[in-house]
């Protein structure tokens, strides 16, 4: 299964290098909502130094969706998806490499976007520790769930509005958690954080759970 994924998430990141669609549209896209959030908040300063760690999951969570969306786009077109279903590729592991492939993307753009929001936002990255603790876990639940609903609507016409109507609401828990933790960190209080970020890790272990059992059933109804 850890073969298997491998080889997918190696398939789809060599796609992403190749287009360059996540460099060309994606993180554009997730710098110019900080840059609008600036301008909304920047004549009150003290809520827009507030509101920096929700603002900057906020922009993660709607630049993950374009990713989900582009990821399963590739995977509609030119029968890619009956030719998954044809191959020895162990489902779990399908699974695993397309969320593998997500969480680089997103971890790509989440590093782009830390340093925006010091340059844009001037915001004092203490709590490495926490804020890399708290990264990756959400991270890897935000693709793991964005791989788990993105193949329930891959084979529907209204796959691009459906994805963002499946998913936010299920990362609302990952936004809060990872907001938080978030705030504890640029607050100087990391300890504050910690129960957070294990919080996300459960959120990421049970999706990634979830899609290793049930990502062979959804691939073949899609």
């Amino acid at each position: 299964m850890l073969r298997d994924a491998v080889l997918v998430a190696g398939k789809d990141l060599r796609l992403e290098v190749r287009t360059r669609v996540g460099l060309g549209q994606v993180l554009p896209f997730a710098v110019l909502v900080l840059v609008l959030f600036g301008f909304a908040l920047d004549p009150d300063r003290g809520i827009l130094d507030a509101a920096t760690p929700g603002l900057f999951w906020v922009t993660v969570l709607f630049s993950a969706v374009l990713a989900v969306q582009r990821a399963f786009a590739v995977e509609s077109a030119e029968g890619v998806r009956d030719a998954l279903r044809l191959t020895s590729l162990a489902p779990g592991g399908v699974f695993l490499g397309k969320a593998a492939a997500i969480a680089v993307q997103l971890l790509v753009l989440e590093v782009a976007l830390g340093v925006g929001v010091v340059v844009l936002y001037g915001a004092d990255p203490a709590g490495w520790a926490l804020l890399v603790g708290t990264a990756v876990p959400a991270t890897a639940g935000i693709a793991a769930a964005g791989s788990l609903y993105g193949v329930l609507a891959v084979g529907l016409r209204v796959r691009e509005t459906l994805v963002p109507l499946l998913l936010l609401p299920v990362l609302a828990p990952v936004l809060l958690a990872s907001t938080r933790a978030f705030e504890a960190a640029l607050d100087g209080s990391p300890a504050d954080g910690w129960p957070w970020a294990g919080l996300l890790a459960l959120f990421a272990v049970v999706y990634l759970g979830c899609g290793i059992g049930l990502y062979g059933t959804l691939l073949e109804e899609s």
